[in-house]
């Protein structure tokens, strides 16, 4: 037979093995018989540590403090009824709308990495969209036709183009005297960036140049020869578009298979 203190030991094995109640505490906490688990502590040191915080006793205490905090505020919300309340419940479902969506996309980006191949693909196409040079450029925006043509009609007596900037629709740039700094064509709508490269150097626009934002006379100040960037100094900016573009395309193909009514 077995003595008794042997017996007493493999009982308490035995509970612990078939109820929970007795198995290790994995709770960090608890707050009001509220367990706030190890895990979540570990998702909050792992944010922290993604934003450059140093994985120290005293980030994990102030993490769990914060935790416990918000543990006996949600108690006390709930202890009053907000939980109840439309207003509460509809923003509790958009947050989880909004944990799923960002599960989703990541889900999607793992089983879909963009690749080197696309990547490098879009530096190239990047580099033949830039050109090869950089313009130095200013402009006076306007409301009409009419304005603009006296603004040229100035400028063929001799009037300084950095001065007639100062009264330009365009307040940002009139407060430099129309200088809009170095940039390529492309970043500029399409009938201002033909006007541009059709100049040459101190040249300015003889005929007013109609946009969407009304009416312009460009002056080209000077031009350069384009360094882009190389690959790998804008592969971070690269990825991140392909990436949106990719989540982009899963969105529209979402919304052609479903029902909207």
């Amino acid at each position: 037979m077995l003595k008794t203190k042997q017996f007493a030991t493999l009982a308490i094995l035995a509970a612990l093995a078939i109820n929970p109640a007795f198995a290790e505490d994995k709770s960090a906490a608890v707050v009001n018989k509220v367990a706030i688990s190890q895990e979540r502590v570990e998702m909050n040191v792992k944010s922290a540590l993604a934003q450059g915080q140093a994985d120290t006793p005293e980030l994990r205490k102030a993490i769990l403090d914060d935790l416990i905090n918000r543990e006996v505020m949600a108690q006390a919300a709930t202890a009053s009824g907000l939980d109840k309340s439309a207003d509460v419940v509809q923003q509790i479902n958009l947050a989880k709308q909004t944990v799923l969506i960002n599960a989703f996309v990541q889900e999607q980006l793992k089983k879909n990495p963009v690749t080197d191949a696309q990547l490098q693909a879009g530096y190239e196409t990047l580099k033949s969209k830039l050109g090869d040079k950089e313009y130095s450029a200013r402009h006076i925006l306007v409301a009409t036709e009419a304005e603009a043509r006296n603004l040229i009609a100035q400028l063929g007596k001799k009037a300084k183009f950095e001065k007639l900037a100062e009264k330009s629709k365009d307040t940002g740039s009139a407060e430099r005297g129309g200088a809009l700094g170095w940039t390529v064509p492309k970043n500029f709508v399409e009938p201002f960036a033909n006007a541009l490269l059709n100049l040459k150097k101190g040249e300015y626009t003889k005929d007013p140049v109609q946009t969407q934002f009304g009416w312009h006379v460009i002056k080209l100040d000077d031009m350069r020869a384009l360094k882009v960037p190389s690959f790998d100094e804008i592969k971070p900016q690269l990825l991140q578009r392909l990436q949106q573009q990719a989540i982009q395309k899963i969105i529209t193909d979402l919304r052609a298979a479903a029902k909207i009514d």
